[in-house]
């Protein structure tokens, strides 16, 4: 395969399988992808989570009495987690309606954290065993991540109406309604905003740490391109670093996946926990 000549070309989505489609912007190249390196990294991540999960959550410490209701090593991990997700995040922005979506607030969770660490895995160099590129990270696509904060959005809109009918459509206009032509448009575009610094945030920091690593290692490349003792040099400073970067994105691939389950919750609980105008006067 060479030598990539990019730092893009370790985090951009490898095409593997292509059909021709002309759906104006959403297909820029003349044609929409069935199958690429990212793409079989979600569904490997979703695999993961559908077969391991349950085995988790099956184990107990024993097979009766007290010790058949407490969860052994991986599933008592995955309570804990679940737990404080239950009682830290979502219970306080969704509070009676913690229940109808913590669900999906666990799979939000769980689903990217699983793609940001297989995002991790230095599977990369397999390409040149299998003639095709493999690997990726999935969250690194902006495509993914706008997905994922669509699927927000609908849940917000949706369940807004359900709960709140004209008390949520009432809350795009909390102003007088002869200034609805103003403030209407201002709340819409709000909550686009909302919606949109979700996806950019997560796919950002993403796509930031695997460029910065990229480009560490292309030094070491030139450097050897030059002679062996410069890029020995200059290999010792640049391996260093990347552990240290490495070590920093693991931490990342937890903190956006948090971050983005928090800003899941509160959009929700600010669309379907509505208070009544004798409430917020109190």
């Amino acid at each position: 395969m060479g030598v990539e000549s990019s730092p893009l070309e370790h985090v951009v989505q490898h095409t593997l399988a292509a059909k021709a489609a002309h759906w104006g912007f959403l297909t820029p190249n003349g044609q929409i992808t069935l199958l690429s390196d990212q793409i079989i990294m979600m569904l490997v991540a979703a695999l993961l989570l559908v077969l391991f999960v349950p085995l988790m959550i099956r184990r107990r410490r024993g097979d009766s009495g007290l010790d058949g209701l407490v969860p052994a090593t991986g599933g008592n991990m995955m309570e804990a987690i679940c737990e404080y997700l239950r009682k830290e995040i979502a219970e306080p922005a969704l509070e009676e309606h913690t229940d109808r979506f913590i669900k999906y607030i666990w799979t939000v969770f769980f689903f990217i954290l699983t793609m940001n660490l297989l995002g991790l895995l230095p599977v990369a160099p397999l390409a040149v065993l299998t003639g095709v590129h493999v690997g990726g990270t999935a969250t690194a696509n902006i495509w993914v991540t706008g997905t994922m904060s669509v699927l927000t959005m609908v849940m917000m809109i949706v369940n807004g109406l359900r709960f709140g009918g004209r008390h949520y459509l009432a809350h795009f206009n909390p102003g007088p309604w002869w200034m609805a032509p103003l403030l209407v448009p201002v709340e819409i575009i709000g909550l686009i905003s909302k919606i949109f610094a979700l996806a950019v945030r997560l796919f950002a920091n993403m796509v930031a740490g695997h460029i910065m690593l990229a480009v560490l290692l292309s030094f070491i490349i030139s450097a050897g391109a030059v002679s062996a003792v410069m890029g020995f040099g200059i290999a010792v400073p640049v391996v260093a670093g990347s552990v240290a970067i490495s070590m920093l994105e693991i931490l990342v691939a937890f903190l956006h996946a948090f971050i983005f389950t928090v800003l899941t919750a509160i959009f929700i609980g600010q669309a379907v926990v509505l208070r009544h105008e004798d409430e917020l006067a109190h």
